[in-house]
């Protein structure tokens, strides 16, 4: 079984938590099967990502970072960029926007699954169109004792927030709701 399949077969068996995961694992699915290259961000339209909810051992902190092309507190992640192991893109870009250096997964199991859309932006001084992010999420632990810096192109800021606070932080009223609260409501609901 190649890397593709392998990958389809883990969204196949992933067990949605919602109806926002459910239609997002029917429209992941078939985006894997048009045969788009989806793993790569040539592919304008669509292409697939990786983020990374990043909590400590205790379990009762979030790593976030302030995004600045969405001005806002967010989790960790990037594109795929023809990687298909997405749980090794999300540590590597945990570590990258944050500076920690040791973090693992919770579990290897995809945490969560979302279609995000992200606004047409300017990145380095060139245009980006409109599009959607195929995203898989992985729930990591890393030291919140750890020493913390930002990615100066990326975040302006970060830092550790308590479950609740995390929420209050985001200025994406649709992130915050839909995404964020179902990552901490499903934490809250899993045993480790």
């Amino acid at each position: 079984m190649d890397c593709k399949e392998k990958f389809k077969k883990t969204v196949e068996d992933f067990l949605p938590y919602n109806e926002q995961e459910e239609r997002d694992k029917e429209m992941l699915l078939q985006y894997l099967a048009s045969g788009e290259s989806i793993f790569f961000r040539e592919s304008l339209t669509a292409h697939m990502s990786a983020s990374a909810w990043v909590v400590n051992q205790s379990r009762d902190k979030v790593l976030m970072a302030y995004h600045n092309i969405y001005d806002s507190w967010a989790w960790t992640g990037g594109h795929a960029d023809g990687e298909m192991d997405l749980l090794k893109v999300a540590i590597r870009e945990a570590m990258e926007e944050t500076g920690i250096t040791k973090v693992r997964p919770v579990t290897e199991d995809i945490f969560s699954l979302e279609v995000l859309t992200v606004d047409g932006h300017e990145k380095r001084g060139a245009y980006v169109s409109s599009h959607l992010h195929l995203n898989v999420t992985y729930l990591l632990e890393a030291d919140d004792r750890e020493a913390l810096h930002k990615k100066e192109d990326e975040n302006s800021e970060v830092g550790w927030f308590g479950l609740e606070e995390c929420l209050t932080s985001v200025n994406e009223p649709w992130m915050r709701e839909r995404i964020y609260r179902k990552l901490l409501d499903k934490m809250r609901n899993i045993r480790y």
